[in-house]
């Protein structure tokens, strides 16, 4: 069983996605378990306070490292973790292989940057792995954790009901998936191609491979180049 354990500011951004569909099931079955700590019970002042003016000023608060340490040093006290990632703009861009990546580790800790960021000295002495889902900003690390752990969660053995959807996924063999359809075999004017409907598995396979190195090419030509 994998387990995750998330720091926020903002816990209560986390709730829906965890508690719904595959990430639900996935708890359910006991196949991960998530856990999402409030930065603020580990502030030691009445107020709570887990960010402060940054040296050298400039707009923006800056997560203190107090808190977070901690948090981590709790944790790291009950299990031992393969990774501790930060979510941050600067990081090493989300893909689907570091999600295959990240997805056979047993324990890990994500920190959910907020404000201006976490305080440097943080990120030198407990982060393994910064990530960024892509290059734009949020208000915070919430949103961002969240997408790793579906992208992640999804692949454990188990969680998706059947075990060859995630392998068919975009990006898992450098293709976008091939174009899909269901009933009706006819909409609008527009038929299904007639391959998919032959009951010729080994066609099917081919025309899908052709489907994907198209819609690929058109699309996303670097990631044929990769």
């Amino acid at each position: 069983m994998m387990r995750i354990d998330i720091i926020s500011v903002v816990p209560d951004l986390l709730s829906s996605p965890f508690s719904n569909s595959i990430l639900q099931r996935a708890q359910d079955k006991s196949l991960a378990k998530i856990h999402v700590h409030n930065l603020r019970d580990f502030a030691t002042d009445n107020y709570k306070s887990v960010d402060d003016y940054q040296y050298g000023g400039g707009a923006g608060m800056v997560m203190t490292p107090e808190p977070i340490e901690a948090c981590i040093e709790k944790l790291k006290a009950e299990r031992n973790y393969d990774e501790i990632i930060y979510v941050t703009p600067d990081g090493k861009t989300f893909q689907q292989r570091l999600a295959n990546q990240i997805s056979l580790q047993q324990n890990i800790i994500i920190l959910c940057g907020h404000y201006k960021g976490i305080d440097q000295r943080v990120r030198d002495e407990y982060v393994t792995m910064e990530i960024s889902i892509g290059d734009f900003v949020l208000s915070g690390g919430e949103l961002a954790a969240a997408i790793i752990v579906d992208a992640v969660v999804r692949l454990l053995p188990g969680v998706l009901n059947d075990e060859t959807s995630a392998l068919t996924d975009s990006f898992q063999d450098n293709l976008l998936a091939p174009a899909v359809y269901t009933r009706p075999p006819e909409w609008r004017g527009r038929k299904v191609p007639e391959v998919l409907l032959s009951g010729n598995f080994k066609a099917i396979d081919e025309w899908r491979q052709k489907s994907a190195e198209i819609r690929t090419a058109e699309r996303r030509p670097d990631l044929l180049s990769d």
